[in-house]
C-alpha cells in the first residue's frame, strides 16, 4: 500500500530520491470507520495523515451550541495534521465522515525530512507566501517566471557616451556615429542631460542652430532613472508610463549606463511575444481602438507563460492608463485640458484591473469653468471607451453621468457628504473615490480636493469604524470550500478580494497613505509598523492568488461565451481547480479570516 502514495503532489514532490525513500519506509496505514475520531483535541498527534480513500471533517471541539462547526473537509490526496505534529498537540478534532483510509507519516520522520529539506519545511509551516513561491517554482512556465525576475544588470546595458560642456553639435554627432550611439549624455556643471539623434536634427534643421552650438544647450536635464538591480519588466512599465525609449541607470550618484526600449523588447522576444506598443504611435481614435484590441491577447500571453500576477497588473495598468489618457487628449480640446482632470477609480485607480471590467471614472474641473460642450464631449468619451472594449459601469459611475462631473468645490463637498453618511451607496461611492488616481489633464485639481478631505478625517474614530465594517460583511467561504463538490462555486470578490482590498484601504486612509495600489499600501503599512511583515506578505500572496485564479477562469469563460466577455467574472468554479490550487486557496482564505478578525478588534466592529 505505501506504493500507492503519490509523490507528485506538493509538498512531497519537493523531496529528493533519498528523502522519498525515507518517507516510503516510514509510512503506515490507518483504517477508520464512519464517525470515528482520527485526531482529537488535545491529544498528541501521531504525524501527518494523507487521505487515500474517504472523507475527513475538521471540526471545532468546543462548540457550545450543540452544533458541530466544520472548518473544512479533506478528501483524496489531501493531508492534515501537519500543524499538530509540529506543535505537539491537536487543537481541532478530525473525524471520518465515511469509511476512510489514510497514509500516516510519523512525526519523527516528518521532522527529519523538514530538517534536511528547507522547502519541505517551509511548506509545512503554513506560511502562505512561502507556499506560493514554492508552487510557482514547481509549476509550468518556470522559464518565463525566471525571466520576470531578470534585473537590468542581467540584460543588455549600453555604455553611456558622455561629453563635457563645450562639445559642439558637430563633434557630438561625429562621436555618436563613431560609437554607433543614438544618444549622448552632456555634462553641464553637476548636471547631466540627454541629447538624442532626433534632438540634434531638430536643433539644426528646425531651430536653425549652428553646428558649433554647445550640445549642452539643447540637452534635456529631467532624466528618467532607475538602479541596476531593478526588474527589467519594471523598466518596460516605466517606459510605457513616461512615453520614452531610454532610461538612465544610476548606482547611487554613479552613472552606470542606458537601457533602451529596443533592447528590452529584444530581451522579451527571446522569451515570449513582443509586447505591442502601438498605442504610443496612435494619432487617431481608430489607432487607439486597434491598439486596445490587443490587450486581451497580451493578457493571455503573459498568464499562459507563468508571469506573476503583480507584474501583469502593473504592465496592463500602465497600458490601460495610456489608452484612457490618449483618448482624453484626442477628445478634449487642447485649450481646456489645463482646466479639467480625468480620474479613474475602483480597480482602475488601484492599478489592479486586468480584464477590461466596467468603467469607473470622473471629471474634476476648475471652479467657474465655462465649457458649454462639456456634457457632449463626456458622452463621446464614454462611448468611445465602450467601443474600445471597456464596458459601461452598471452603477453608471462614468463621466457620461453628470453626477460624476464636478467642480473642485462640488467634488470636495461630495467627499465630505459621503464620509458623514451611513447610507450604503454613499459609503460605496466613497470607497470607490478613495482609490481615485488622476490620469489626464490638470492633476492639481484632484490633489486640492483629496488633500482637503484627508485633513478633515484626522482622528475621526467613528468614521473609520463605520467605513471598515464593509470589510467584514461578507462571510469567508471556508466552510463552503471545505465541503467542496465538483459543481461548487464561490464569489471570490466577496469572499476574498474585497475584504483585503477594503480593509487595507481603510488602514491606508487612516494613516494618510496616498498610494492607491493595494500592494503598495501593504508595503507602506508594514514600513510604518501598522502590519507585521508576515501578515503583510501573506495578504499580498492571498490577493495575488485570488486574482490569478479568477483571471484564469475569466479568460476561459470569455472564450467560451463567444463574446469575449465573462458573464460571471467573480465566480470561482471549485470543481475545475487542481489540488495545489485548492490547497493554496484554502490557506489564502484562512489569511482573510485572520485579517477580518484583526480588523474587527482594531475598529471595534463586534455586533
Amino acid at each position: 500500500m505505501p506504493d500507492s502514495f503519490k509523490m507528485s503532489n506538493l509538498p512531497f514532490s519537493l523531496l529528493n530520491e533519498r528523502e522519498q525513500k525515507l518517507l516510503r519506509s516510514n509510512l503506515d496505514l490507518g483504517y477508520y470507520q464512519k464517525g470515528e475520531a482520527i485526531l482529537q483535541a488535545p491529544e498528541l498527534s501521531e504525524g501527518v495523515y494523507v487521505v487515500y480513500k474517504g472523507r475527513v471533517a475538521e471540526v471545532d471541539p468546543d462548540a457550545e451550541d450543540g452544533i458541530e462547526h466544520v472548518f473544512m473537509h479533506y478528501e483524496n490526496e489531501d493531508y492534515f495534521g501537519g500543524w499538530s505534529a509540529i506543535h505537539g498537540t491537536t487543537i481541532h478534532n478530525f473525524v471520518a465522515e465515511e469509511e476512510t483510509i489514510c497514509h500516516i507519516l510519523p512525526t519523527a520522520a516528518l521532522l527529519e525530512l523538514m530538517a534536511t529539506n528547507a522547502d519541505f519545511a517551509d511548506y509545512f509551516q503554513q506560511n502562505l507566501s512561502a507556499k506560493s513561491q514554492i508552487a510557482a517554482q514547481q509549476g509550468e512556465g518556470q522559464d518565463m517566471a525566471e525571466f520576470m525576475l531578470a534585473t537590468i544588470s542581467d540584460a543588455t546595458l549600453r555604455d553611456p557616451l558622455i561629453v563635457n560642456e563645450g562639445t559642439s553639435i558637430a563633434e557630438a554627432t561625429a562621436l555618436m556615429r563613431e560609437t554607433k550611439s543614438d544618444c549622448v549624455l552632456a555634462r553641464k556643471g553637476s548636471r547631466v542631460g540627454m541629447v538624442t539623434g532626433t534632438d540634434l536634427l531638430d536643433a539644426v534643421v528646425l531651430e536653425g542652430k549652428a553646428l558649433e552650438t554647445d550640445v549642452a544647450e539643447i540637452a534635456k536635464y529631467r532624466l528618467v532613472t532607475t538602479h541596476p538591480e531593478d526588474y527589467l519588466f519594471n523598466v518596460l512599465v516605466l517606459m510605457t508610463q513616461q512615453q520614452i525609449e531610454r532610461v538612465v541607470v544610476m548606482d547611487g550618484t554613479t552613472l552606470i549606463g542606458i537601457v533602451q526600449l529596443t533592447d528590452v523588447l529584444s530581451y522579451f522576444s527571446s522569451h515570449s511575444h513582443v509586447i505591442g506598443l502601438r498605442l504610443e504611435r496612435a494619432s487617431t481614435v481608430e489607432d487607439l481602438r486597434q491598439a486596445a484590441k490587443g490587450i486581451n491577447a497580451l493578457i493571455k500571453a503573459l498568464i499562459s507563460t507563468g508571469v506573476r500576477i503583480r507584474f501583469t497588473m502593473d504592465l496592463l495598468a500602465a497600458m490601460n492608463g495610456r489608452i484612457i489618457s490618449k483618448l482624453f487628449d484626442l477628445v478634449v480640446p487642447d485649450d481646456l485640458q489645463p482646466h479639467v482632470c480625468l480620474i479613474v477609480m475602483g480597480s482602475e485607480g488601484r492599478g489592479e484591473q486586468i480584464m477590461k471590467t466596467d468603467q469607473d471614472n470622473a471629471i474634476i474641473f476648475r471652479n467657474a469653468l465655462m465649457w458649454p460642450d462639456m456634457e457632449k464631449v463626456m458622452q463621446e468619451f464614454s462611448a468611445k471607451l465602450i467601443s474600445f472594449g471597456f464596458p459601461p459601469c452598471p452603477g453608471n459611475i462614468m463621466v457620461s453621468n453628470s453626477y460624476w462631473v464636478n467642480s473642485v468645490d462640488d467634488w470636495t463637498q461630495k467627499l465630505q457628504d459621503w464620509s458623514l453618511s451611513n447610507d450604503g451607496e454613499d459609503q460605496m461611492n466613497l470607497a470607490i473615490a478613495v482609490d481615485a488616481k488622476p490620469v489626464a489633464g490638470n492633476v492639481a485639481l484632484f490633489k486640492v480636493a483629496r488633500n482637503w478631505f484627508l485633513r478633515n478625517l484626522h482622528n475621526n474614530d467613528i468614521f473609520f469604524s463605520h467605513f471598515a465594517r464593509a470589510a467584514i460583511e461578507f462571510d469567508t467561504p471556508l466552510t463552503f470550500f471545505g465541503n467542496i463538490k465538483d459543481k461548487g462555486e464561490l464569489d471570490i470578490k466577496k469572499g476574498g478580494i474585497f475584504p483585503i482590498v477594503h480593509g487595507v484601504r481603510t488602514l491606508a486612509l487612516e494613516h494618510r497613505i496616498l498610494k492607491t495600489n493595494t500592494y503598495e499600501r501593504l508595503e507602506l503599512l508594514q514600513e510604518m509598523g501598522v502590519l507585521g511583515e508576515q501578515e503583510s506578505e501573506d495578504l499580498c500572496e492571498a490577493l495575488g492568488l485570488f486574482i490569478h485564479i479568477r483571471l484564469r477562469q475569466q479568460l476561459r469563460r470569455a472564450d467560451e461565451s463567444g463574446s469575449g466577455i465573462d458573464p460571471t467574472p467573480n465566480i470561482i468554479e471549485l470543481g475545475v481547480l487542481n489540488k495545489m490550487d485548492r490547497d493554496l486557496l484554502r490557506d489564502a482564505l484562512q489569511v482573510v479570516k485572520g485579517f477580518k478578525k484583526s480588523l474587527t478588534s482594531r475598529y471595534h466592529l463586534s455586533s
